[in-house]
């Protein structure tokens, strides 16, 4: 969310300096051409308003020629006179005469390029030069006059007007100073206003946002409330009648997942009475079954086997219905954990079958008939899957409570592992018909997180390792 925004201010408040930034430029640039324009027509109708006036008698072939004693110095200093100002300087070549410049001068005919003077020979031109760090126009002619016969010649006499142009050069400093504040003050309301609109235009996205949170939480009923007609109005009616149809789906498929539950509890109770009374005759018959003839002895015990097989299902069932229902509860004590592993072995008989290691007095708060049944399907499955030895260990951490159950076995298939605590799964096509329910691991790991802890499942070299962590409360 928070990059959109930033991607929207960005882009917005980019648009909005590049438009203005075009626009002060282009403003800039006309104010200045037309700035140095006008200075350089004024000073080109100066001095051609001073050239027509000028009476000095040079250049006419029937009057006199440059030179001539009745052009004095007076005259021709007064012509630079006229010409002269605050801001401007003259240079004025005459014949063979030394140049004539304004008093006090700075520059000279040393500042004249070479290329000006070219083309002040044949028309009066002009040309903007820095001279010592200062902007200068320099306005050139050659003066010329008509003949009595109408030609015209040139008088010998040249003039070269700098003019400076310090004032348009404040003006357009002032020019660019004004621009650039504006440019900021422009900078400064487009980061406004593209704020604002990035939060106006994600508003509702945020609240979408909020939205699908919800709904992810489980608050199938969030809604939103449909604003105007534009593309986020039609989003927001498509969240929420995605959300509706999602509610509904829910709740069909929670409606199908308790009647599943129902049925599956109810089934595996209506199926305990009587197994237990099958239970009671098989023990009867495989009694008996020694003394039976081979291939009736040999169907009882496989009687037997299949009804134990039934019970272990239907009590696997029962289990994983209590968890499903919410109905699986702890009462934790504070258990020997030694006592506990032994018991749990000796009770099922396997006791010469795994070797068990767990420190003298080790203590430690769990529930003891479910910690047993975590137990009794760790070290049941390596011993039913596995290999000997199978070992069992328990060590107190400073997070918790560690019991590894290990066999050296063949192990369990790589591409398996994620799949080891799915129910009814079973690794393997030769453990499909195994006496194992396929309930048992999914039913150990859920006692495990019922303790708020965790069942972990790494291969050894060689055989399986299972790792019970059981955080202390």
């Amino acid at each position: 969310m928070r990059s959109l925004r930033n991607r929207l201010v960005v882009t917005f408040t980019i648009v909005a300096v590049t438009a203005s930034a075009m626009v002060a430029g282009i403003g800039y640039q006309l104010v200045r051409g037309e700035l140095l324009r006008r200075a350089e027509i004024s000073a080109i109708e100066d001095v051609r308003d001073v050239l027509d006036r000028l009476t000095l008698p040079i250049g006419t072939s029937d009057l006199l020629w440059p030179n001539d004693a009745s052009v004095t110095d007076d005259d021709l200093e007064g012509l630079v006179q006229s010409l002269s100002g605050p801001d401007r300087q003259v240079v004025l070549e005459y014949g063979q005469e030394p140049p004539r410049l304004s008093p006090g001068a700075t520059l000279g005919v040393a500042d004249i390029p070479d290329e000006l003077r070219a083309r002040a020979r044949h028309r009066l031109s002009y040309q903007t030069l820095v001279i010592r760090g200062e902007p200068t126009l320099l306005v050139g002619t050659d003066v010329e006059r008509l003949t009595g016969s109408g030609a015209t010649r040139s008088t010998g006499m040249s003039l070269y007007v700098f003019l400076s142009m310090r004032n348009e050069e404040r003006v357009l400093a002032n020019l660019r100073s004004a621009l650039v504040q504006a440019g900021l003050l422009t900078l400064v309301i487009a980061l406004t206003v593209a704020l604002l609109s990035a939060r106006q235009v994600l508003l509702p996205v945020r609240r979408l946002v909020a939205a699908a949170r919800a709904l992810g939480a489980g608050r199938l009923d969030t809604r939103l409330p449909v604003h105007g007609r534009d593309e986020l109005a039609e989003l927001t009616a498509t969240f929420n009648e995605t959300a509706g149809a999602l509610e509904q789906t829910v709740s069909e498929l929670r409606t199908l997942e308790a009647m599943s539950r129902r049925f599956v509890a109810d089934v595996s109770h209506e199926l305990r009475t009587p197994l237990t009374t099958m239970t009671a005759v098989t023990d009867m018959l495989s009694e008996e079954a020694e003394r039976l003839p081979p291939d009736a002895g040999q169907a009882v015990h496989l009687v037997v086997r299949e009804i134990d097989r039934l019970r272990v299902l239907v009590e696997h069932l029962i289990e994983v219905s209590r968890f499903d229902s919410g109905a699986a509860v702890l009462h934790t004590e504070t258990v020997d954990v030694g006592d506990a592993l032994a018991d749990c072995l000796e009770i099922r008989g396997w006791t010469d079958r795994v070797k068990l290691t767990v420190p003298s007095g080790l203590t430690y708060p769990l529930d003891p008939r479910r910690f047993d049944v975590i137990v009794a399907n760790l070290a049941g499955n390596a011993l039913s899957h596995g290999a000997p030895p199978v070992l069992v260990s328990a060590r107190v951490l400073p997070s918790g409570l560690e019991v590894m159950v290990r066999d050296h076995g063949p192990g369990i298939p790589r591409e398996a592992l994620p799949h080891v605590f799915d129910r009814f799964f079973k690794a393997g096509a030769n453990r499909a018909r195994s006496n194992g329910s396929g309930l048992g691991l999914s039913i150990a790991k859920a006692n495990a997180e019922l303790h708020q802890g965790t069942i972990t499942v790494k291969l050894g070299d060689p055989g399986t390792q299972f790792t019970l962590w059981i955080p202390r409360p």
